[in-house]
């Protein structure tokens, strides 16, 4: 079992940039794979990025390729999204989740383990 705190979240003007960071206790992220979500007021979850458990393959959402970046580093247990060229469509409660699997999946239904959110507001 895993706990996971977001954080990094705030106000940014469109053209900007934020870091988002997920902590994990318990049990080591090497034994997951690790995805962010997102979810706007009165629209779907979609997946925004995933990260495999040895970090050598990647997801991105199509309006998040080329603009955002996920990164692990499992010795500090510790998941990373870097959010560049943010726009107001970006603007959501971003969430990470932990998959006890050994494929990267884009199906939120896999994951079993989720953070409480940090809010992402993109003002123009």
């Amino acid at each position: 079992q895993v706990q996971l705190v977001e954080s990094g979240g705030g106000l940014v003007q469109a053209g900007g940039s934020l870091r988002l960071s997920c902590a994990a206790s318990g049990r080591p992220t090497n034994n997951y794979i690790m995805g962010w979500f997102r979810q706007a007021p009165g629209k779907e979850r979609e997946v925004v990025a995933v990260l495999s458990r040895t970090g050598g393959r990647t997801y991105y959402g199509d309006s998040m390729k080329g603009r955002f970046t996920i990164s692990r580093d499992n010795s500090k247990n510790t998941v990373y999204l870097q959010m560049n060229n943010l726009i107001p469509e970006d603007t959501a409660v971003y969430y990470c989740a932990a998959a006890p699997r050994l494929v990267v999946t884009t199906d939120a239904r896999d994951y079993d383990y989720w953070g409480q959110g940090t809010q992402v507001t993109v003002s123009s």
